[in-house]
C-alpha cells in the first residue's frame, strides 16, 4: 500500500460529480477532503433541478477553483449523449466560470473549450476518476464502488488501471459494470423468482420496492443515503419496507411472519451479491496472481462490498481511509467518492505531484 501524498503547500479546490439522480460534492483543503456531500437532483425533470442544487451550496460554488466529472450525460433529458455533455458543459460554464476544469478520464484533466471536443472521454467517466486514485494509493486490487443504481468494478496493478472496456457499453459486455445499486435498483431488477414458504414465486413485473427497502429490512441502510421517495410514496420504515416487498409476491405484509420476509429480504440481497461477484470474478482475473491484493470499496453499498470481499477471500480497504482526509470527512467522501477523487487528482495535477492521467 502507497503513502499519501503530502498535503503540505497544496491547494483547495472543489470537486463535483454531476449524476443523473444525485450531484456529488467534495472540498479538498490543504491536500485533504475536509467535507462531502450526495444531494438529490432528478435530472431528468431538467437541469434547473442541479441549477437549483448548486445555488443552495452558493458558498462553495464560489469557493474555486472547481473540477467536475459526470454521468448525468445519460439523463433521459437529453436526446443524445453528445447533447447531454454539450449542455452540462454549458451549465458548468454558466455556473462557475469558463476557468473550471474537467476530468476526461483516459485524456487526463483538461479546460471546459478542450473539453467540448472529448465528449467521448468525459462520458460517464467519474469511475476512471475514482479507480484511478485508488490504483496510484494502493498499488495492485479490485476496486468496487457500489452507489445508489449501479455498482463499478475495476482491476488495478501496480499502480495502473487494467480496464477492458471504457464506454458504458463495453463495461456492461466486460462485468466492469454491474447495473444495480444499494437504494434505487428496483426488485424486479435482480431476480424472477424468489423463496417464498419453500416455493420459487414469481414476481411481479411492477417497481412497488427497490434495494433501499432490503437494507432497511436488514438494518444496513443509513436513511441518509436514500434520498428519493419509496416506491409507494408511504414512509420509509421497516413495516412499510415488508409492506412493499411483499406486493412483490402478490401478497400483504401480514401474510408471512415478519422473520419470514426478513429472510426474503436477505434472500434479495444476497442474490444482488451474487451479480456483483459475477462481475467481480471475471473482473479479478487480471490479478488472479496476487491472492492478497485487497478490495478496494467505496460508495453507499459498501456493506456488500465487504461481503464481496469475504467472498473473495480478499482484504478489505475502505476508499475513505486510503485517500487524504479529515476524520470527520471519511463517510462522507467515501460516498462521494468520484468528486472527491477528482478533487485530489486536480490537486496533484497542479502541483505536478501525479501523473496527470491514467490510461
Amino acid at each position: 500500500m502507497k503513502r499519501r501524498f503530502s498535503t503540505e503547500g497544496k491547494p483547495s479546490i472543489t470537486g463535483w460529480d454531476l449524476g443523473g439522480a444525485h450531484l456529488k460534492m467534495a472540498r479538498c483543503e490543504a491536500g485533504q477532503i475536509t467535507s462531502a456531500r450526495i444531494i438529490k437532483t432528478p435530472l431528468w425533470l431538467g437541469l434547473d433541478q442541479v441549477r437549483e442544487a448548486v445555488r443552495d451550496l452558493a458558498s462553495l460554488a464560489h469557493e474555486g477553483p472547481h473540477i467536475f466529472t459526470m454521468t448525468g450525460e445519460l439523463s433521459d433529458t437529453f436526446v443524445s449523449r453528445d447533447e447531454g455533455i454539450a449542455h452540462l458543459l454549458d451549465f458548468i460554464a454558466e455556473e462557475f466560470g469558463s476557468d473550471t476544469l474537467i476530468y476526461a478520464g483516459r485524456a487526463g484533466i483538461c479546460d471546459l473549450e478542450t473539453a467540448r471536443s472529448l465528449g467521448e472521454d468525459i462520458a460517464s467517466a467519474n469511475w476512471h476518476a475514482t479507480a484511478s486514485l485508488a490504483a496510484r494509493l494502493a498499488g495492485t486490487g479490485l476496486f468496487v464502488d457500489m452507489g445508489s443504481t449501479t455498482t463499478d468494478i475495476l482491476a488495478f496493478s501496480e499502480g495502473k488501471l487494467l480496464n477492458d472496456g471504457y464506454s458504458d457499453a463495453e463495461r456492461l459486455l466486460s462485468g466492469e459494470l454491474v447495473y444495480t445499486g444499494f437504494a434505487r435498483s428496483a426488485l424486479i431488477g435482480i431476480a424472477k423468482l424468489v423463496p417464498v414458504r419453500g416455493h420459487m414465486t414469481p414476481l411481479m413485473n411492477e417497481y412497488f420496492a427497490n434495494t433501499a427497502d432490503l437494507g432497511r429490512v436488514l438494518g444496513t441502510l443509513d436513511e441518509a443515503d436514500d434520498l428519493y421517495p419509496s416506491a409507494d410514496r408511504r414512509p420509509k420504515t421497516m413495516a412499510g419496507s415488508i409492506q412493499r416487498i411483499a406486493r412483490m409476491v402478490g401478497l400483504d405484509s401480514d401474510a408471512l411472519e415478519e422473520k419470514e420476509w426478513v429472510d426474503i429480504a436477505r434472500w434479495f440481497s444476497e442474490y444482488q451479491l451474487r451479480l456483483i461477484h459475477d462481475g467481480a470474478f471475471r473482473v479479478a482475473r487480471a490479478i488472479s496472481a496476487n491472492a492478497a491484493a485487497p478490495i478496494v470499496g467505496a460508495g453507499i453499498g459498501r456493506p456488500q462490498i465487504r461481503a464481496l470481499a469475504k467472498r473473495m477471500d480478499r482484504p478489505y480497504v475502505d476508499f475513505g481511509s486510503l485517500i487524504p482526509t479529515t476524520t470527520e470527512a471519511r463517510d462522507d467522501a467515501s460516498k462521494a467518492a468520484p468528486a472527491a477523487a477528482a478533487a485530489l487528482l486536480a490537486v496533484s495535477r497542479l502541483t505536478d505531484q501525479l501523473p496527470p492521467s491514467a490510461s
